[in-house]
């Protein structure tokens, strides 16, 4: 008994020290990239709409690639939806109650249904128990689709462009160390949050599809709940919810789709009723949009007890 215990807390501790790898290593990977990006010229706007979405998204498809590597199927998948259910309710409902954030009409236009979309997409090729190594195909040429959407959008609003108030005027060398070691701590704290998130749900008895869809999901996310909540406080709508679409979108076709490609992921019944939520919480989101251009703190409250109300259905589970 003692010795379970014992093992537990070591899993524990190792699944604390993943997270901070993958939190420190988003981070350091996002100014990285963000400073090369910057030194080549790139437009800001296509910056902040695929550098630090995917930098934040990064802890997931680091995670969800390492547990399709090691046959944890359930957290990979479970980690996706999971981190999508939790982006949009929690991070997006606690951004929101702090201060409201007005909405882009292209979020509520083109980017949310987008994201709806997709989450259903995925939740029809996953009804057959797998995400097949076609289906991946399907997924990454949706991406390659979005990212072409993104530098039209930059293109034409190009004029719109207004100074980088954030960006770090750091070397390029010092840029590409950054992006370097925040790309291996990424890595490295997948790996340890993988291990130790299955030893722990086997050791308590909980399903891998549970620690997946929580608390696997909640270390990953936590890149874009400091990036989301800082920009609310901020006043940067944008970046609060372009981050967190943006995200929602990364995960979905790059991660779920590279991981199809390197093993099919079995697809298992329990997600469908994870996928139905990720789409509601995404209709929920494209909803207060539409009423308000904006998120209010009443919808926060609203998308918050809707994560509970989630979170004790798959806690009896």
């Amino acid at each position: 008994m003692r010795n379970n215990i014992m093992e537990i807390l070591i899993q524990i501790l190792l699944l604390v020290v993943g997270f901070v790898l993958l939190i420190k290593g988003a981070d350091w990977f996002v100014d990285g990239s963000s400073g090369i990006a910057t030194k080549f010229g790139i437009p800001q706007l296509v910056i902040g709409l695929t550098i630090v979405a995917m930098g934040t998204s990064a802890p997931e498809a680091a995670v969800s690639i390492s547990a399709a590597l090691k046959g944890n199927a359930d957290i990979t998948i479970g980690n996706i939806v999971g981190s999508n259910i939790l982006n949009i309710l929690i991070i997006l409902g606690l951004s929101s109650v702090i201060v409201p954030i007005a909405v882009a009409p292209s979020t509520i236009k083109i980017e949310t249904p987008f994201m709806i979309v997709i989450t259903g997409v995925m939740l029809l090729l996953g009804l057959d128990a797998e995400i097949s190594l076609l289906d991946g195909v399907i997924f990454l040429v949706l991406f390659a689709a979005y990212l072409a959407y993104l530098f039209w959008m930059a293109k034409k609003d190009k004029d719109k462009e207004s100074e980088d108030k954030g960006s770090k005027n750091i070397s390029i060398l010092k840029a590409i160390i950054f992006a370097v070691i925040g790309l291996v701590m990424i890595v490295l704290g997948s790996n340890v949050t993988v291990d130790a998130a299955t030893a722990i749900a086997k050791a308590v008895g909980l399903s891998e599809r549970f620690i997946g869809l929580t608390i696997v999901a909640l270390g990953t996310s936590l890149p874009e709940l400091f990036t989301s909540v800082t920009a609310a406080r901020k006043g940067n709508a944008d970046i609060a919810i372009g981050n967190i679409v943006g995200s929602n979108i990364f995960n979905i076709l790059f991660v779920v789709g590279l991981s199809a490609l390197i093993v099919p992921v079995p697809f298992a019944a329990n997600f469908i009723f994870d996928s139905i939520v990720a789409i509601a919480a995404s209709v929920m989101l494209l909803l207060c949009c539409l009423w308000t251009k904006s998120l209010k703190r009443w919808a926060g409250v609203v998308m918050l007890l809707s994560y509970a109300a989630y979170f004790a259905v798959i806690f009896t589970q």
